[in-house]
């Protein structure tokens, strides 16, 4: 479980840098395709921030369950934690596209 927390981190970080990127203004990070219709930039890029931050945030914290032990539990509960969190991300995604796009594509 030790190189998975590892590869979680090493993921989350990156994450985490490009959510702060984002939230602070620079929605230029984001494909110009997905923010065809969108006129109010910097509250975009503060709710796309804030979602991306959840996904990032599931990152880190399935990995530092994942650093509790190597029984099958802590594995079952880390990778539980991960799709979740994951789903629960990409949903508030879809929800700020919808809200400042006018829909997902």
């Amino acid at each position: 479980m030790v190189l998975y927390s590892v590869i979680m981190l090493l993921v989350a970080i990156p994450m985490i840098i490009l959510s702060i990127a984002i939230y602070r203004g620079k929605t230029d990070l984001i494909h110009d395709y997905h923010q065809t219709k969108v006129t109010d930039k910097a509250a975009y890029g503060k709710a796309f921030g804030k979602a991306m931050l959840v996904v990032s945030a599931t990152l880190l914290l399935s990995g530092i369950i994942g650093l509790f032990g190597d029984s099958k539990a802590i594995a079952i509960i880390s990778v539980a934690v991960l799709f979740i969190g994951l789903f629960i991300g990409i949903a508030c995604i879809i929800a700020v596209q919808k809200k400042y796009n006018q829909g997902v594509f």
